[in-house]
């Protein structure tokens, strides 16, 4: 019986070497020496999957190891940010943070699988990229200014789309009925890509979207802007106003892409990992894509991205709350 006992505590204690050993070895220095996943927590070809596998392209190349993009999509990017916060706090599974995962669903879901704060140590923010509240060509709107008079002359008539019920996009134009004490009918669908369906085919009034999922449909002329939700006027839009502007600076200012680590993961880690996507961040071509897409880089400090985080959920809590949008 003792040396049963012996044994089983030599093997304990083996293994708990083994499970350290890695996170070891990676504060001594030689972090990383094997490849490091990227947790995306949406479906390939969104916004932020094309920001990710930029990310991962050139990280890949300051790291030395490859940075594999992981996508894991599902219930508003919850299944994937999830995942991220129960991975292993070594370095080797990391994973995108956006204002729906870090900011909207915590505000807005009562039993998120996930704490948006507690569960995740911030590397950096990486990306802004507009989103851009449209109308279809039939709405008799060439401004905001015009659309609001329209929508308070006739209280619940006009409609739009969101990609579900308690997405960032819902918040978001709940949070500008309010400021523009206006009342949409509110269409929820189950994915953004019947929303920008249905919107293009008249069936919907109107819709906010991440800026690169819309500018062709803008382009064409079958989708028209009336404000974008960003810090500043989109370099693609010129003409287009963004909220603030137009005299709603409680909107906020736009999405937001950036890297989380598990919670427990080693600073020495975390900042070898925001060096870097900073790093990454000065790289002419990966600047050149990033125009393409309409994004403007966002590189901080863990401690900054942590408060950014805050600032966000404090926002859509406040939105939540008024709309008195909670779910489930």
């Amino acid at each position: 019986m003792a040396l049963r006992r012996t044994l089983l505590s030599t093997l304990a204690a083996c293994a708990a070497a083994a499970a350290f050993a890695p996170l070891a070895n990676a504060q001594a220095g030689d972090y990383p020496s094997r490849p490091i996943k990227l947790i995306v927590p949406f479906a390939p070809g969104g916004s932020t999957d094309m920001v990710a596998r930029m990310l991962a392209d050139k990280m890949t190349q300051v790291l030395g190891q490859p940075v594999v993009v992981d996508n894991r999509g599902g219930a508003g990017g919850s299944i994937g940010a999830d995942a991220i916060a129960k991975s292993a706090p070594d370095g080797y599974t990391i994973g995108m943070a956006t204002v729906s995962t870090h900011g909207a669903n915590p505000a807005i879901y009562a039993r998120l699988p996930y704490d948006a704060v507690k569960d995740f140590a911030p590397i950096t923010n990486v990306m802004s990229v507009p989103s851009v509240f449209v109308v279809h060509p039939g709405v008799p709107a060439k401004t905001m200014a015009e659309f609001i008079a329209l929508a308070k002359a006739r209280p619940g008539k006009y409609t739009f789309a969101s990609p579900g019920a308690g997405s960032l996009g819902h918040a978001n134009i709940e949070n500008f009925m309010n400021l523009a004490g206006i009342d949409l009918l509110h269409i929820p669908y189950k994915g953004a890509g019947q929303a920008i369906t249905d919107a293009l085919g008249g069936q919907v009034d109107a819709m906010t979207d991440n800026l690169p999922s819309t500018l062709s449909n803008i382009q064409s002329g079958k989708l028209r802007p009336l404000a974008v939700l960003a810090l500043k006027r989109s370099p693609v839009l010129p003409d287009v106003p963004t909220y603030s502007e137009l005299g709603y600076p409680g909107m906020g200012d736009g999405g937001w892409f950036g890297l989380v680590a598990p919670a427990g993961t080693p600073r020495p880690i975390i900042d070898k990992l925001n060096a870097a996507a900073h790093q990454v961040m000065a790289m002419s071509d990966y600047l050149e894509k990033q125009k393409g897409i309409s994004g403007e880089s966002i590189a901080n400090t863990p401690e900054q991205f942590a408060r950014q985080i805050q600032a966000a959920i404090e926002r859509y809590t406040a939105v939540a709350r008024r709309a008195n949008i909670r779910l489930n």
